[in-house]
């Protein structure tokens, strides 16, 4: 996609594209954008969540690509009803293929939850951050042997370990089962869930509320774990929009609904503290799936939920 196009000449999915994705867990197996969704009628017994289904199939080999078919391309399709017609339930698809792990075996650290190894403990990345912290201070002109400062390099670090946490959290750790059968198809809205996260352009805060909202199909996900999948995309290095379409994907992953629809308000410090120093801006963002974005109606619905007082 070029992105010297203006913004009012690309299409939804086009400005979904845009949207950057880079430290979603799993992002590279996920599809990208709302043409790489589809929405199905099959019942609730017969269909399972995007994590069940790759951990249940981990063996599964590509098909083999017919001549004049294209090799690793997302498709749509609609999978007939097999009994009472439901909702249309909104479900990621995979592109079919997953990166070999070339190239990381040797990492010192890696967050990619798809591969084998596994990362060393935060405990054990605190001296080396610490140092980092103490050479920051150094370069100030400070001097960190001073009483203030002598142990700040280590609490800092620890901070810093505790506003990223959210890399070593995935979907399924969180959920921790606390999806549920139920016959419920009306809209479900929490709001004003707090958020605090760090803006990766210059590691200062940025913080507000999210508003989640989901329609069911026949399956419910506890009300805390809306709470908690915000915690684990908001504490990492983010920028607001990516934060916003990240919730409304885990969501749609965990409990595949007829549609998500996610907004976000945020202040910013790196605009307060800095910059153009405008303390009373807030920004807004929203990710609207399935039906949030295709019927005016349900969006208009969830949106006046959100504004209430």
């Amino acid at each position: 996609m070029s992105f010297t196009r203006q913004l009012s000449e690309m299409s939804a999915s086009e400005l979904n594209d845009a949207i950057d994705d880079t430290n979603f867990p799993q992002a590279h197996i996920l599809s990208r954008g709302r043409n790489n969704s589809v929405c199905s009628t099959s019942s609730t017994s017969g269909t399972s969540s995007l994590a069940d289904r790759a951990l249940s199939q981990p063996e599964e080999q590509p098909a083999i690509p017919q001549p004049g078919s294209a090799v690793g391309t997302p498709t749509d399709e609609l999978v007939p009803s097999s009994g009472a017609t439901n909702r249309p339930r909104l479900i990621l698809k995979t592109n079919g293929s997953i990166p070999e792990n070339d190239g990381h075996e040797k990492c010192t650290f890696h967050h990619d939850l798809e591969l084998d190894h596994k990362p060393p403990t935060r405990e054990a990345l605190l001296p080396d951050m610490a140092r980092s912290y103490r050479l920051l201070l150094g370069g100030l002109g400070e001097n960190p042997d001073r009483q203030g400062l002598i142990k700040t390099p280590e609490r800092a670090a620890k901070a810093m370990l505790y506003f990223t946490k959210g890399y070593d959290q995935c979907l399924e750790d969180v959920l921790n089962g606390a999806v549920f059968d139920e016959d419920h198809d009306e809209m479900v809205v929490v709001k004003d869930i707090e958020m605090f996260s760090m803006c990766e352009h210059h590691l200062v805060p940025f913080y507000g509320k999210v508003s989640i909202g989901y329609l069911p199909c026949n399956k419910i996900l506890g009300l805390s774990k809306l709470a908690r999948i915000v915690e684990i995309f908001s504490r990492r290095l983010q920028v607001q929009e990516r934060l916003t379409k990240q919730i409304a994907v885990a969501v749609t992953q965990a409990v595949q609904p007829a549609g998500v629809a996610v907004v976000v308000e945020g202040v910013h410090m790196c605009m307060v503290m800095r910059g153009v120093q405008k303390i009373n801006s807030k920004t807004v963002t929203s990710t609207m799936l399935g039906v949030f974005r295709d019927d005016p109606k349900t969006r208009e619905e969830f949106l006046n939920l959100v504004n209430s007082k």
